[in-house]
């Protein structure tokens, strides 16, 4: 497998050079472009890795997958559909104009910042630190990382530049769609975003969504198996920004990116794949990342359709 991966790694840095990191959050900025990692684990090959698999770099929007699944467990499918939808919109992440009409619940998704941000309100917690707290070691468990911790630099260069998801949460209290102190909520979702990973941890979070909510390497049940399904189908239509059907044709799993440059793949029932590569397309993914997934979907067969 790691062969395998060299060969896709080697022929997919050339894509590097068609991306930027991104520069809105000044702490992303000095990220180094050329970095390129891929891990893979699975049952069958194990843990395998090639290039920068065990730098760390912030989740971003791949934790949006961690949200909804700690809003799942809390609050159960119904409490979450109140709040958000599931289709696809077809926007930007951080897009403002869901629709023509009022905003409502139905037009926002949960990979979307404004769809996360709603989440937010729905995990249970006296505080907003306890909320976080809570997510976050959630993230520690099936990430099978008890270090897991965020990058406080980052996550302070998010709150102090963070203003259009400060103007989608007032957006979001406008329309009723969430009442709580939007500073707090906003608090918990730029915490989450700054929350470092390797591209195993990823792979390790991949893994255990692509069983099932089973841990294989542990035997550890560490959720419903019907909330792993939920989260598949939703990251398999808009789990790649407005990228989410190109993707899915040309690789064919669920996947989270986030524009910190990684990806968490999940291929189920076979393996989970993280990614880090920083220089990202015009949607916000990684272009080196999207590449390698397709050429190692189509080496391995890993498409679900």
């Amino acid at each position: 497998m790691e062969e395998l991966l060299q060969k896709i790694k080697n022929v997919c840095s050339s894509y590097i050079q068609n991306g930027k990191v991104a520069t809105y959050i000044p702490e992303l900025a000095k990220a180094d472009p050329n970095e390129f990692g891929i891990c893979t684990i699975s049952l069958d090959y194990g843990i395998s890795g090639v290039g920068d698999y065990k730098k760390s770099f912030t989740m971003q929007s791949i934790v949006k997958a961690i949200i909804l699944l700690r809003a799942l467990e809390d609050k159960g499918e119904a409490g979450v559909r109140k709040l958000v939808g599931v289709e696809a919109t077809g926007k930007p992440f951080d897009a403002f104009n869901y629709s023509d009409q009022d905003l409502k619940s139905e037009h926002i998704n949960p990979m979307i910042n404004a769809g996360a941000i709603a989440l937010c309100t729905l995990i249970d917690g006296e505080n907003y630190r306890d909320k976080f707290q809570r997510l976050l070691d959630l993230t520690r468990k099936i990430s099978g990382n008890p270090d897991l911790d965020i990058d406080e630099a980052v996550y302070k260069s998010e709150k102090a530049t963070g203003n259009k998801n400060r103007a989608l949460t007032y957006m979001l209290k406008a329309y009723g769609i969430i009442n709580e102190d939007a500073e707090e909520v906003l608090d918990c979702y730029f915490r989450a975003c700054s929350i470092k990973v390797t591209s195993v941890d990823l792979a390790r979070i991949g893994l255990v969504l692509a069983n099932g909510g089973n841990d294989p390497i542990t035997g550890e049940r560490i959720f419903d198996k019907k909330h792993a399904k939920y989260i598949n189908a939703v990251l398999m239509t808009c789990g790649m920004y407005d990228g989410s059907g190109e993707f899915a044709i040309t690789v064919g799993v669920p996947a989270k990116s986030g524009v910190g440059g990684g990806i968490m793949a999940v291929v189920p029932n076979r393996m989970g794949i993280g990614i880090y590569s920083p220089a990202l397309d015009k949607k916000g993914n990684s272009c080196a990342g999207i590449k390698a997934l397709e050429l190692l979907s189509k080496e391995l067969e890993l498409s679900i359709f």
